[in-house]
């Protein structure tokens, strides 16, 4: 069980006071991070709330400064301990402070080194999601998730894709941003052919595909002519959520797979077709 902490001087490293001014370089330059071009320059990104912070300190991220209020030091013990055992600086401000760092932190804040990761990382991957032109934050953070859940090996994103490591995303990933690699910038076509390559098929997700998804997974394992097996090592191509995937950039995949719609639905949007996707491959898997 972890011990309770008892208050502020339990787990400061180093400071001799609550941070306590709103305005101060320390609390403007933790904000700042929210700006893509700050988080380039400094090479650090925002970590808000408390799972996403607990999951980077508990994962391993090299996350190099965590910040509370002694309130939210209480409430989220793990994330205080996790902290100090890894030797990462705590510090803790008011609540004006922590709100002045981030509106959508809960008092709880950590500033992390920038994630990079390749595809050469990847050992006989099984499952892959790639995001093309994927500009909406919650959406991109939700389809990492998503492929996480799933049991995915890695969430890749092309260079049109939004950056991962923008706020929103992190929040929307609620962690699973530091549990897989999350591969950003590549070029679709090269990628492509990179991972079927290492005998992947590439199935692109669009509501007018040639195969229904619940078809592949009734025939799943067997071998037909002309047919996709959903059991093979799998990436699942997924498209903008205006206008979905480019001719060309479907043109790219083996086959085309559509999502059943039963109901008066119009359609899906891009992270609940994804999750089913990516699920009906995990299935398919086992």
């Amino acid at each position: 069980m972890i011990a309770p902490v008892a208050d502020e001087r339990a787990f400061r490293h180093g400071s001799d006071h609550v941070l306590s001014n709103p305005r101060a370089e320390r609390v403007k330059a933790v904000r700042a991070l929210s700006e893509r071009a700050v988080r380039k320059r400094a090479g650090r990104f925002l970590v808000e709330g408390p799972q996403s912070v607990r999951e980077a300190v508990l994962a391993g991220a090299d996350v190099q400064d965590v910040y509370v209020t002694a309130e939210s030091a209480q409430r989220y013990p793990e994330i205080v301990v996790g902290a100090q055992d890894r030797g990462i600086r705590v510090s803790v401000g008011t609540v004006e402070v922590l709100d002045a760092m981030s509106a959508d932190g809960q008092q709880v804040v950590a500033v992390a080194a920038l994630t990079t990761h390749n595809l050469r990382e990847l050992v006989d991957p099984r499952l892959v999601a790639v995001l093309a032109n994927v500009r909406d934050p919650g959406n991109a953070g939700t389809v990492i998730r998503a492929a996480d859940a799933a049991g995915a090996d890695a969430a890749v994103l092309t260079s049109e894709s939004v950056d991962v490591h923008n706020p929103k995303v992190v929040r929307s990933t609620a962690g699973s941003l530091f549990h897989l690699p999350v591969v950003t910038g590549v070029d679709l076509a090269a990628t492509l052919h990179e991972l079927r390559s290492a005998g992947m098929l590439v199935l692109a997700a669009d509501g007018a595909g040639t195969f229904d998804l619940d078809d592949l997974l009734d025939v799943a394992g067997s071998t037909q002519d002309g047919v996709p097996d959903l059991s093979r090592p799998t990436v699942w191509l997924f498209g903008n959520e205006a206008w979905g995937l480019r001719d060309e950039d479907r043109a790219l995949a083996d086959a085309v797979v559509r999502v059943p719609i039963r109901g008066r639905a119009e359609s899906l949007n891009l992270a609940t077709a994804a999750t089913v996707c990516l699920y009906a491959s995990s299935r398919a898997h086992r």
